[in-house]
């Protein structure tokens, strides 16, 4: 299992839900994180929690369905002098439940794509060959189970984009400590999610975090954070390396 204890970590979408769970747990790893969220100021609370945690920390903001402002944000990133070996790209937007599915606007897919799969393959893009040269890296991507709901067709759309997408790279680093995954937080009770989903937000650890902690050089794999439910790490790891 791999040690993340002083490694740093990007997480997009850190200030809530999902995103706010990983950077907690990859805090109490010892993980140094970097935590992103449309506003500097909605991070704000979290960047002070993983520090009172022992870690070292910062804010980056960008709102991802502008590619220009995900662009400053890398640079801010680079800026930084820190190693980043681990990306979780957590952030993402589920447009409109939209009844008369036949007139969904043309929006929802372009802001569904923008921000669920083009800003996370940018953000692949830019930290996979620093990974590649490093010889170790983690980058997981959420997804969605979602499947036969022709109302949520632009997110669904863009979150099966966004797992080829993952797929194919994954090929690239398959077989090394370069590891390119993907993990399903199933649904839960979050602001994207809705207070009628089965799950609470606390039930995607470990599952959500496990694909970091995997030392079995496989990639292009979905991880079911559901799978893990109730686990320890160290049970989680081995049951995901099966």
């Amino acid at each position: 299992m791999i040690n993340v204890n002083g490694r740093w970590a990007l997480i997009t979408g850190a200030s809530r839900g999902v995103g706010y769970q990983i950077a907690i747990f990859m805090a109490k790893q010892g993980c140094n994180l970097i935590l992103h969220s449309r506003s500097l100021e909605h991070t704000h609370a979290v960047l002070e929690e993983v520090k009172e945690l022992g870690v070292n920390a910062y804010s980056v903001a960008a709102e991802l369905s502008n590619p220009d402002e995900v662009r400053h944000m890398l640079e801010e990133i680079d800026a930084l002098g820190v190693e980043v070996s681990l990306v979780f790209n957590d952030a993402g937007v589920q447009v409109a439940y939209r009844t008369e599915y036949f007139k969904t606007p043309v929006e929802d897919f372009t802001s569904s794509f923008m921000i669920n799969t083009i800003a996370p393959a940018m953000i692949c893009y830019h930290f996979l060959p620093k990974m590649i040269e490093k010889g170790f890296g983690r980058i997981l991507n959420t997804t969605s189970g979602i499947q036969n709901e022709p109302q949520q067709a632009g997110y669904s759309a863009s979150k099966a984009a966004l797992d080829k997408y993952t797929k194919d790279l994954a090929s690239v680093v398959e077989g090394t400590d370069v590891l390119i995954n993907l993990t399903d937080p199933g649904w839960c009770r979050t602001s994207l999610g809705g207070p009628y989903a089965p799950n609470s937000v606390e039930s995607v650890i470990p599952g959500i975090v496990v694909g970091a902690f995997v030392d079995d050089k496989r990639s292009g794999r979905l991880f079911n954070a559901q799978s893990f439910c109730d686990m320890s790490l160290e049970d989680a790891v081995k049951e995901a390396q099966e």
